[in-house]
């Protein structure tokens, strides 16, 4: 699998958590982090565990870019370092390779947050409607990319914020395929702010971005 894929986690004071992240992709073969300027550690920690570390300017979309620039398999798997994969990730990922179809295609994977809450689920089931539905995976959801497609799209864009829905409307609705395996991502934001205030606060985001405000001014709503 590592020969024909490379994991791209764009980190920033993510020690605490990048761990589990790693863990759950069998060990560090093949994963570059893209670390934006940690201060807690990030990068020891990464290299430690067997991971490719790489210094990226600050930013998503731009530690994304750079670490898919540093690689050179054939396929390309952004993660957030808070998102750990499920059972059967490398089987769904294999099975989206093999198939000569998705050499166009994007694939991204179930959300499940790491909560109990009621309210978690509630926005799973939210979530996997605006993915299919409307074509909108996040980046805590993954994004599987043939890498000659991702440079035919023009690759991660450098924002600070929404790289991750600049990148898919750029795949389109019909070019994005579900995987069968979650992304077990971190509740902690949302447990934090609230179950309706953070979506809330997501979904604002996402409403000036599509009405054309920058993404460097969206950043200070997002915190």
């Amino acid at each position: 699998m590592e020969q024909r894929l490379d994991i791209v986690i764009p980190c920033l004071n993510a020690a605490g958590m990048l761990p589990a992240t790693l863990a759950g992709l069998g060990g560090g073969a093949g994963v570059i982090v893209a670390d934006g300027g940690s201060a807690d550690g990030t990068a020891d920690v990464a290299a430690a565990l067997g991971a490719r570390v790489l210094r990226a300017p600050r930013g998503r979309g731009p530690q994304c870019a750079a670490g898919a620039a540093a690689g050179g398999a054939p396929w390309l798997l952004f993660l957030h370092a808070d998102t750990r994969l499920g059972a059967g990730w490398r089987e769904a990922v294999a099975r989206h390779i093999d198939a000569p179809d998705n050499a166009e295609r994007a694939g991204y994977f179930r959300l499940r947050f790491d909560s109990a809450s009621p309210m978690a689920r509630r926005w799973e089931r939210a979530v996997a409607w605006r993915s299919r539905g409307l074509g909108l995976p996040y980046g805590d959801q993954g994004l599987l990319i043939a890498r000659p497609f991702y440079e035919t799209l023009g690759g991660f864009r450098p924002l600070p914020l929404m790289e991750d829905v600049d990148l898919v409307r750029r795949v389109g609705r019909r070019r994005l395929v579900p995987l069968d395996a979650e992304a077990i991502s971190s509740a902690v934001r949302y447990e934090r702010d609230g179950w309706l205030l953070r979506p809330a606060r997501n979904l604002a985001c996402l409403s000036l971005y599509f009405v054309g405000v920058p993404p460097r001014l969206i950043r200070r709503l997002y915190g």
